[in-house]
């Protein structure tokens, strides 16, 4: 496995976006993907939606390992431990997803992989803990509390990482009020990625998309 969980956590928090995304064409995924490792996000959360998408999931990941071995791609919208083994076997470096499935976390701890469960209360956050889960995914971002229930939770838990899903634009004001709040990443789809640059195929403009984002942390964490 050429990426350990300490490997994956650290290039997740480095990059701080972490790009969602999924479509049924493998090209287009490799297309997409490699535009945002060009951006600077080379952790990139694919969705588990549509038929046979962890075929889809095998193909891109075996091309990659072979061609771009620095892109650590993971699996997301994962809500059960059979689903969860069977990306692992095909290359998914880390496992995303919308809720707290404590089987999950187990098939990941088993593995060394690393686990973002989906939270939406403090009682979730503790027990993602208790289950080894360094980062969890604040979701629905927006519709929990945003920024307000970050800066909440991280009072009587200041070692608390927490990564929203859900309500962080990429522009640097959304960037600077939840990364203000003390978020350590965030994951964006569709607003990063859009239907319009994946459908004209403008993957330049999907990795000038990733890297204004990616620049906009940097320079939020450097004024901090």
């Amino acid at each position: 496995m050429p990426h350990d969980r300490l490997t994956v956590l650290t290039a997740l928090e480095a990059q701080g976006i972490c790009p969602v995304f999924y479509h049924a064409d493998p090209e287009v995924c490799l297309n997409v993907i490699r535009a945002c490792a060009r951006g600077g996000a080379p952790v990139v959360e694919f969705t588990n939606r549509g038929d046979f998408a962890v075929d889809l999931f095998g193909e891109v990941a075996r091309e990659l390992q072979r061609t771009d071995p620095d892109v650590i791609p993971g699996i997301g919208s994962v809500i059960d431990a059979g689903t969860a083994s069977t990306f692992l076997n095909r290359g998914a470096r880390f496992v995303v997803s919308p809720g707290l499935v404590e089987e999950v976390a187990v098939v990941c701890n088993r593995r060394m992989t690393a686990y973002f469960p989906g939270c939406g209360s403090v009682t979730d956050i503790l027990r993602a803990h208790e289950l080894g889960c360094e980062i969890v995914k604040l979701f629905p971002g927006a519709s929990v509390g945003g920024p307000d229930f970050v800066k909440a939770v991280k009072g009587p838990m200041p070692w608390t990482k927490i990564m929203p899903t859900g309500g962080v634009d990429p522009d640097p004001a959304s960037i600077a009020r939840w990364f203000g709040s003390g978020i350590v990443a965030a994951g964006m789809g569709s607003k990063l990625i859009t239907d319009a640059a994946v459908k004209a195929g403008d993957w330049a403009a999907i990795e000038g998309e990733v890297r204004k984002a990616v620049e906009a942390v940097k320079a939020f964490r450097a004024g901090r």
